[in-house]
């Protein structure tokens, strides 16, 4: 074998032990942190494996052992800052458990997800949280996880599957935030952005349409506004809000996102988020509270929600277990973008081509609530 040969190929734990003078099993012991073996042969041993240059497979390991380490989390949108807080719960429960997380993002591809979550399985998780990608099905699922790698969805639900599901109550949440623009005099409320191909949209949309509704609202179709959950499509799409009148004067947000992007949107239509239309977000997110005007929002503690999930994941169940479906209770949370209206019921002000109409109390074409 020539000198290049040698370099390139992989140092095993047979080399280790040959050049130590102890067995294989020896060398695992010492690898694996077992207290059995002597603190003269262990220096020896961790001296050689430096001198080397060993890297220690863990997977392999954990195969072996038939135990693992990691815990594999793939996410739609890794740029969603609830996305990154809930990854941050999942980082820090891992963390106390001894446990890396492994991180993969679809970006809303199933195709992409398929791959990201054959290439991290690879690595013997011990279980696996997903947020499905946009339209994702059992049969996209099912051949890569297989029927004995623990799996968590989050957030989105896959439709006829029997894994366990952790989300928040978006049913809930959207009724508590069209009830409370409702207090606030609103008749003419929008449902602004997310797409219908995900669970929790049309959860959200659920809550939404149920708390007009019990409120003798008939919401109009063209107040229903779908465009992917980030700032900038919302921005674009807030145009379809004012495209005929009468505009609607306050929106549920499929989250905050959206909501500030709505806020740009408005803006640069010379309109004035809270003070001339009122709007809600979903998740709150350390920017909610800080941005101007406050966003009222719905508080999901997507931190918590990613501490729970590592729990869920890692909990040993039987393979034929009842899937679990954990809803997490949402809270309103009033702040001024949707508490600072200020038109008044007299004498509305025609709508002008970059001006929303604002006017309260009103129903749609016209009649009084």
């Amino acid at each position: 074998m020539t000198d290049s040969n040698q370099r390139r190929r992989r140092v095993t734990l047979a080399d280790i032990a040959r050049a130590c003078g102890v067995s294989s099993a020896t060398v695992s012991l010492v690898l694996s942190g077992n207290p059995a073996v002597a603190a003269k042969t262990r220096r020896l041993v961790e001296t050689e494996l430096r001198r080397q240059g060993y890297v220690y497979n863990r997977s392999a390991a954990n195969l072996r052992r038939k135990v693992s380490t990691s815990v594999a989390l793939v996410i739609n949108d890794l740029s969603n800052p609830f996305v990154a807080e809930f990854a941050s719960g999942v980082d820090e429960a891992l963390a106390e458990a001894g446990c890396v997380m492994l991180l993969g993002s679809s970006g809303e591809s199933i195709e992409r997800q398929r791959a990201v979550l054959s290439s991290l399985l690879e690595h013997n998780p011990a279980g696996v949280i997903l947020t499905p990608a946009e339209g994702t099905s059992v049969a996209d699922l099912s051949p890569v996880v297989g029927l004995h790698t623990p799996l968590l969805l989050f957030n989105r639900q896959v439709p006829q599957s029997r894994w366990d599901y952790l989300g928040a109550d978006n049913v809930a949440g959207a009724r508590m935030a069209t009830e409370h623009l409702l207090a606030q005099g609103h008749t003419r409320i929008a449902f602004f952005g997310g797409h219908r191909d995900s669970s929790s949209c049309r959860q959200r949309l659920e809550g939404y349409t149920a708390a007009l509704k019990a409120a003798g609202i008939t919401p109009e179709p063209r107040w229903i506004v779908e465009c992917a959950p980030t700032r900038l499509q919302a921005a674009t799409a807030t145009a379809a809000l004012f495209a005929r009148d009468p505009a609607p004067t306050a929106a549920v947000t499929y989250n905050d996102a959206v909501a500030l992007g709505l806020m740009m949107g408005l803006r640069a239509r010379n309109i004035a988020p809270g003070r001339e239309f009122a709007l809600t977000g979903f998740d709150d997110i350390p920017e909610a509270a800080a941005t101007v005007p406050a966003l009222t929002t719905l508080a999901t503690a997507p931190r918590a929600l990613g501490r729970q999930a590592v729990g869920m994941v890692m909990a040993s169940r039987p393979v034929d277990a009842k899937p679990r479906n954990t809803i997490a209770p949402v809270q309103l949370v009033p702040r001024e973008s949707s508490l600072s209206f200020t038109r008044t019921l007299e004498s509305p002000t025609p709508a002008k081509p970059t001006k929303a109409r604002a006017t309260r109390g009103s129903r749609p074409g016209g009649s009084t609530a």
